[in-house]
């Protein structure tokens, strides 16, 4: 049985389409009461583009903070700001920032029509109602969040991504003179993370003709931008992104993914810079990935952090081991069905105990 699945049913993509945000949201407004809901990244408190934003009425920017990897406590939270503030639901939720804010906007678009905590929905498709309307508006590219059907947040017992149709962002605004000021570290971690979806869903055994054509053209991109410095860069890195998240569409991502959801559970990890030291000690697993990786860190003269694992407890480190393991999907990708024959616990704690 093939999967049938759903994926962003509104797109638009070139410079400056980021100023057609308040044309879109017009044809959403419903109840005059009704506010629509800017989550913004906090990163652009009082900045140029918060200026920007097309608010109408009693229309809220939310701002959030992004410093630690997005908590189910956090959506639960914000949640309950949003329910303490209105008495009705808002008419929309907009996401602009990276990839953990898009994640947050996508959480709280389907923790507003879905009760319980966040935590609850951990899982794969567990959400039984529909989201708020949301919409996307990247201001980095690499993670593929603007196209995921999956909003990765820590919970108290583990970090799982709520996974569902419901979760796919219902329009996303592909600008990319939005990216054009990121750090560069910043950037290069968000870029990788988009190649290594790539390198994991075009050597995983879920491969398929789909996912080959997204993720072949998604790497070609990744190359022009971190091995050639191509002039169009943004707008090459902001598709490659797209290429990359629709890769993973229909297959999954692998051994890298998984390690760095460990990482990230124990340490706090940002999901890129946390994907970047994760796939460096995977030579044996992806060699020409890793190889070409390297080349590119050497390109940009990026230096990853070391010994993060050092001064770990045992017990951490199987929690590490523990939550990296219980991702079944990726190490399948990877491995295949015999995976847990091939990845042992103890192989897992090394490669930890390595990092």
């Amino acid at each position: 049985m093939y999967r049938n699945f759903k994926i962003v049913p509104n797109i638009i993509f070139g410079r400056g389409c980021f100023n057609q945000l308040g044309e879109i949201l017009e044809t959403k407004r419903g109840n005059q009461n009704a506010p629509i809901i800017f989550v913004l990244d906090d990163v652009f408190k009082g900045k140029t583009l918060e200026q920007r934003l097309p608010l109408k009425g009693n229309d809220m920017i939310l701002h959030v903070n992004v410093d630690d990897e997005p908590k189910t406590s956090y959506i639960d939270a914000l949640v309950e700001q949003i329910k303490q503030t209105y008495a009705v639901i808002p008419d929309g939720i907009i996401g602009v920032g990276g990839g953990a804010t898009m994640d947050i906007a996508k959480a709280v678009s389907l923790m507003l029509t879905n009760p319980g905590s966040a935590a609850d929905y951990q899982g794969w498709d567990l959400i039984n109602n529909p989201a708020v309307y949301h919409v996307a508006v990247p201001t980095l590219s690499g993670t593929g969040a603007e196209i995921s059907r999956t909003t990765v947040l820590t919970g108290p017992e583990k970090k799982l991504g709520i996974n569902s149709d419901y979760t796919l962002y219902d329009q996303i605004l592909l600008d990319p003179e939005l990216i054009a000021d990121v750090p560069k570290e910043q950037w290069f971690y968000t870029g990788m993370d988009c190649y290594i979806h790539d390198v994991e869903s075009l050597e995983g055994t879920y491969i398929n003709e789909f996912s080959k054509a997204y993720g072949e053209k998604s790497i070609e991109l990744c190359r022009q931008v971190f091995l050639e410095d191509h002039p169009e860069k943004d707008d090459k890195l902001m598709m490659a992104s797209y290429f990359g998240g629709m890769s993973i569409a229909y297959s999954q991502v692998g051994a890298c993914h998984a390690l760095s959801y460990g990482l990230s559970f124990v340490l706090g990890t940002h999901h890129g810079i946390g994907c970047c030291i994760t796939f460096d000690y995977l030579e044996d697993i992806y060699p020409e990935g890793v190889r070409e990786f390297r080349q590119m860190m050497a390109k940009h003269g990026i230096t990853l952090p070391r010994n993060l694992t050092a001064d770990l407890s045992e017990e951490e480190l199987n929690t590490m081991a523990t939550v990296a393991l219980g991702l079944t999907p990726l190490w399948e990708n990877c491995l295949g069905k015999d995976w847990e024959q091939k990845m042992t616990r103890e192989r897992v704690l090394e490669l930890y105990r390595r990092m």
